[in-house]
């Protein structure tokens, strides 16, 4: 039981956060911290949380956990303002989708406190954004990757390793290095990819024409860039070099295939497109199977 929770940042992220924890019965308290006073006061009429601070002074005082949940460019300023505030039995945690940007803004804002820190990234969201886009089981079955500091105590990063198994979410751990190589090639280029062909076709001239017939397929594909603009450009600056990387070996992709096509190659277009098949059925598979119940005991029924 957290006594007094903190949420910088009540959106989506921050506000499914306090939901799961409400639902649960596994926080006294929650208390919204963030620049929007319209967002706060939204997601105090919606009960996501308790009460609105209007200072880093008022909502610290007592705090147990503190989750950022904010653009990670914001990170340094958002620590460097907590923490005046920060008491010793407090643990800061953040929900950045990259990690040695956020790890670096996080050393120099708190110095020598920075074993109070501890990295995090939940691997969940929707394409909507703000207070009302909060839902309580955004995290249910959903990984959570931390990225602990050698600082922190390990009863500091269980401490929000059980905030986030408390959501449901499944805990993993990665370095902060490993994370931004990761989500560079899973999360970031697919974020960039869905944002760069609707604004392709949002810049053509008979681009209503094009957007009245797009269907289902174009609807999946593109669904990520309904995502939060600011967020996304601060995550793909963050994790620039990783980024681009991962651009030029798909940007070697697509003109491998661009060969192919021009040369009316069937065989190899198709090899292409059942490998990916392939690869993708298996993924899909393990999913599935990773989230299948556990069969019942035979013998007692249970």
């Amino acid at each position: 039981m957290l006594t007094k929770v903190v949420i910088v940042g009540v959106g989506l992220i921050g506000g499914s956060f306090a939901l799961g924890l409400k639902a649960a019965g596994a926080a006294g308290h929650i208390v919204g911290l963030g620049r929007s006073a319209q967002a706060l006061a939204r997601a105090r009429e919606l009960g996501i949380i308790d009460e609105a601070a209007t200072s880093p002074q008022e909502a610290m005082r007592g705090a147990d956990l503190v989750l950022l949940a904010a653009p990670v460019a914001q990170t340094g300023p958002i620590l460097a303002s907590l923490l005046p505030h920060l008491e010793p039995q407090t643990i800061v945690t953040d929900a950045g989708s990259t990690k040695s940007d956020v790890v670096a803004a996080a050393r120099a804002a708190l110095g020598d406190r920075v074993h109070q820190f501890v990295p995090g990234h939940p691997i969940a969201g929707r394409e909507s954004n703000g207070p009302d886009a909060a839902i309580p089981d955004l995290y249910r079955g959903k990984k959570t990757v931390l990225a602990p500091l050698p600082e922190n105590a390990p009863e500091a990063v269980e401490k929000v390793a059980a905030a986030w198994r408390t959501c449901g979410a499944i805990i993993h751990m990665l370095t902060p290095q490993e994370h931004d190589k990761v989500f560079a090639a899973v999360s970031h280029l697919p974020h960039l990819l869905a944002y760069a062909l609707v604004d392709d076709i949002a810049n053509k001239p008979h681009a209503d024409l094009l957007f009245q017939y797009a269907a289902s397929g174009f609807r999946d594909f593109t669904r990520i860039a309904g995502s939060s603009p600011e967020m996304w450009r601060d995550i793909s600056l963050a994790n620039r070099d990783a980024l681009l990387g991962e651009l030029d070996a798909y940007l070697a992709q697509l003109t491998h295939l661009r060969a192919r096509l021009a040369a009316s190659d069937g065989p190899a277009l198709e090899a292409t497109y059942a490998n990916a098949q392939r690869a993708r059925r298996a993924w899909t598979e393990a999913i599935e199977a990773a989230e299948k119940p556990p069969a019942p005991d035979q013998e007692s029924g249970k």
